[in-house]
C-alpha cells in the first residue's frame, strides 16, 4: 500500500505537473535556468491531487498552534482552502481561517494587501507552493507582519532546494515545513527528454 506522501509524488507524473530537462532547462521567474519545472498549479487543479496535499500539509501542521494561514495570490489561494477545508473535517479538527496576499494593494476600496479573515494579533502560516529563491515566502511573510500577524512557520508543497530559499525565509525567524523535496519528484524518474 501506497503512503499519501508516494501518492503524491505520483501525482505530480501522472498530471505532468513535474518536468526535468539536464539538457536545456527551464527559465525561472529569477531569470535563472533550472533543469526542473514544478507546475503546482497545474497539480492543484485535480481534485485527487488537492487532496493529497490537504492530507499531507495537515498532518504537518496540526501539532502547531496558529489561527489562520494564507499566502501570495494566485498560487496560495488552492492551497490555503483545500488545507482549510481539510481541517475541518479532520481528527482532530481545526478552525483555520484563510487570507490571501495580494500583489500589490487595490486602488480601490478600502486598498488592502491583505485581504480574509484576520485581525491583527493572529498567528499565521504563510503557504505557497515551490519554495526556489524564497522570494514570494519572503514578500508573504512581510505583508502578514505588516497587517499585524505573527509568522512563524511556513508551508511549501515542494523544496527545490536551490538558491538558498529555505535558509533567506528561515533567516527570517520563519521555520519552513515542506511537502517534498526535488528529490523525492527526480527518484526513479526518468525524464522523457534524457531518453531520447
Amino acid at each position: 500500500m501506497t503512503t499519501p506522501h508516494h501518492q503524491l509524488v505520483h501525482a505530480f507524473h501522472e498530471t505532468q505537473s513535474f518536468k526535468w530537462d539536464p539538457g536545456n532547462g527551464f527559465k525561472l521567474a529569477s531569470g535563472l535556468r533550472s533543469p526542473y519545472y514544478v507546475d503546482c498549479r497545474s497539480l492543484m487543479a485535480h481534485p485527487h491531487a488537492r487532496w493529497l496535499v490537504a492530507q499531507l500539509g495537515y498532518e504537518l501542521l496540526k501539532p502547531l498552534a496558529f489561527d489562520c494561514l494564507g499566502g501570495l495570490e494566485i498560487g496560495a489561494i488552492a492551497i490555503a482552502t483545500s488545507l482549510s477545508d481539510y481541517a475541518l473535517m479532520a481528527q482532530p479538527p481545526r478552525a483555520w481561517r484563510t487570507f490571501v496576499v495580494r500583489k500589490q494593494a487595490k486602488d480601490h476600496g478600502l486598498g488592502k494587501l491583505v485581504e480574509g479573515a484576520i485581525h491583527s494579533g493572529d498567528r499565521a502560516v504563510i503557504v505557497d507552493d515551490v519554495l526556489t529563491s524564497g522570494g514570494s515566502l519572503l514578500k508573504a511573510i512581510a505583508a502578514a507582519r505588516a497587517a499585524g500577524l505573527t509568522v512563524a512557520h511556513a508551508l511549501v508543497i515542494v523544496d527545490r532546494e536551490e538558491q538558498d530559499g529555505r535558509n533567506r525565509v528561515e533567516q527570517e525567524g520563519v521555520t519552513v515545513l515542506s511537502l517534498l523535496s526535488i528529490r523525492d519528484l527526480t527518484a526513479g524518474f526518468v525524464s522523457p527528454a534524457s531518453s531520447r
